[in-house]
C-alpha cells in the first residue's frame, strides 16, 4: 500500500548533513549530522566528503535500527546542475558526472543526488531521485535580460522550499497552486523573493551572489561602477571580493554576525547600528517583494513569507508594514525541505507525477 512506502530522504548542507526516514507521509526518524570545519579540512573539494558523509548516514540509520532493505526511495537534495524545469528527476550517469566534477559550481548539495544514488543501488527495490535543485529555470524571457549581454540573469533560488510553500498554502486554501499568482519570500542564510505565475516562478532575484536584497551572509545587489572600480583597486583579489559578496557580505559586513536573532537582539536592547542594518534588510526585502509585484502587473492572490528568519516577528511584521496593500501576507516561518524532498518522492511512486530524465 502507499501508506506504507518508505521514503529515505537526505539533504547535505555545508556544515551539515539532514536524513529523515517517511513511511508514507509520516516522519518515522529525523536527524541532523553536524560536521566540525576540523572535520572537513582535509577535503579539498566538496564531493571528496562523498564517502564520509555517507558512512556517517548510515551509521545514523543503523544505530536508529531503520530497515534499508524497506526503502523504496531515496531523495537526494538536488545541486548545482544546468539549469532544469521544475519536479522530480531520476538520478542518473549524466547527472552523476556533473554533480561529481562540480561543472555548474561547487555546493554541499551536490552530494545529495550522489549518496542518493549509492544507498538506492545498494537496496533491493529502491530508486534514486532529487527534485527542484537550486538551478530550477522557469523565467520569462524578458527577466533574463540583465542590460548587458555578457552578464545574463540566472535563476538560482531556493526552489524546493518555494514550491513546497506555494504548493501548501494552495491546498490550504483549496486552490491549485497552477491557478494562483503568488510572490514567495524565503528569508535565510541568503533571501529570495519569487513571482510565481500559475505554476512558474517567472522572475526571482539570484540571491547566490549578488541580486536582490542583502542577507545574513550575502550582499545582494551592489552598485556595480564602484564595485568594479573596487576590484580593480588592487587592495583585493578575486578570493576576497567573492567572499564580500557571498559569505561574508550582509549582517556579516556590517554587524560581524550571520546570526539574525542575535541582531534582532542587540536592536531590541538599544544597539542603534544593529536596528539600522536590521530594517534596512527587511526595507529591501520590502523593495523586491514590490518588482514582483509589477513583474506579477499586481493581479497577486498572496504573498508568502517562509525560511528561518519567518520566525522573527519583529523582522516579518517590518517587511509587512511595506507591504500589506499588494495583496493577503501569509507567514509560514521555518522550512521544511525535508518533507519536501519525501512528499514529491512520495508522488512519483504513487504516479502522481512522473519523473523527468535529466539530459
Amino acid at each position: 500500500m502507499n501508506e506504507e512506502i518508505r521514503i529515505l530522504a537526505i539533504n547535505p548542507g555545508s556544515t551539515s548533513t539532514k536524513i529523515a526516514v517517511y513511511i508514507g507521509t509520516n516522519p518515522v526518524f529525523i536527524q541532523t549530522i553536524r560536521h566540525t570545519t576540523e572535520e572537513l579540512a582535509p577535503f579539498d573539494i566538496v564531493t571528496d566528503q562523498f564517502e564520509f558523509r555517507k558512512q556517517l548516514i548510515l551509521k545514523e540509520l543503523k544505530s536508529a535500527d531503520i530497515r534499508l532493505d524497506l526503502i523504496r526511495v531515496v531523495m537526494g537534495r538536488g545541486g548545482l546542475l544546468h539549469p532544469v524545469e521544475s519536479g522530480v528527476f531520476e538520478v542518473n550517469q549524466k547527472m552523476l558526472e556533473d554533480l561529481r566534477t562540480c561543472k555548474y559550481g561547487e555546493h554541499a548539495s551536490n552530494l545529495g543526488g550522489l549518496i542518493a544514488h549509492d544507498i538506492a543501488r545498494s537496496l533491493p527495490d529502491a530508486k534514486a531521485y532529487i527534485t527542484n535543485p537550486v538551478v530550477v529555470d522557469e523565467l520569462d524571457d524578458l527577466a533574463r535580460i540583465s542590460g548587458h549581454p555578457l552578464l545574463p540573469r540566472r535563476s538560482i533560488f531556493h526552489a524546493l522550499n518555494q514550491k513546497a510553500v506555494a504548493r501548501q498554502h494552495a491546498k490550504s486554501i483549496l486552490r491549485k497552486y497552477e491557478d494562483l499568482n503568488l510572490i514567495v519570500v524565503h528569508l535565510g542564510g541568503g533571501i529570495t523573493v519569487g513571482a510565481h505565475k500559475r505554476g512558474r516562478v517567472v522572475d526571482v532575484n539570484q540571491g547566490l551572489d549578488g541580486d536582490g536584497p542583502f542577507s545574513p551572509e550575502r550582499s545582494g545587489t551592489l552598485p556595480v561602477g564602484d564595485l568594479a572600480r573596487l576590484c580593480y583597486s588592487g587592495r583585493y583579489k578575486l578570493p576576497q571580493v567573492e567572499k564580500m559578496i557571498k559569505g561574508e557580505g550582509g549582517l556579516v559586513a556590517y554587524l560581524g554576525t550571520n546570526s539574525a536573532y542575535d541582531v534582532e537582539q542587540r536592536a531590541a536592547a538599544g544597539d542603534e547600528k544593529a536596528k539600522l542594518i536590521y530594517d534596512a534588510m527587511a526595507y529591501q526585502v520590502a523593495k523586491e517583494v514590490g518588482s514582483m509585484g509589477a513583474v506579477l502587473k499586481y493581479e497577486i492572490d498572496g504573498i508568502l513569507i517562509t525560511g528561518g528568519i519567518a520566525h522573527d516577528k519583529y523582522f516579518v511584521n517590518q517587511i509587512i508594514s511595506y507591504i500589506h496593500r499588494l495583496a493577503p501576507v501569509h507567514v509560514y516561518p521555518g522550512e521544511d525541505e525535508m518533507k519536501a524532498l519525501a512528499m514529491n518522492g512520495l508522488r512519483v511512486v504513487k504516479g502522481n507525477v512522473s519523473a523527468k530524465v535529466y539530459r
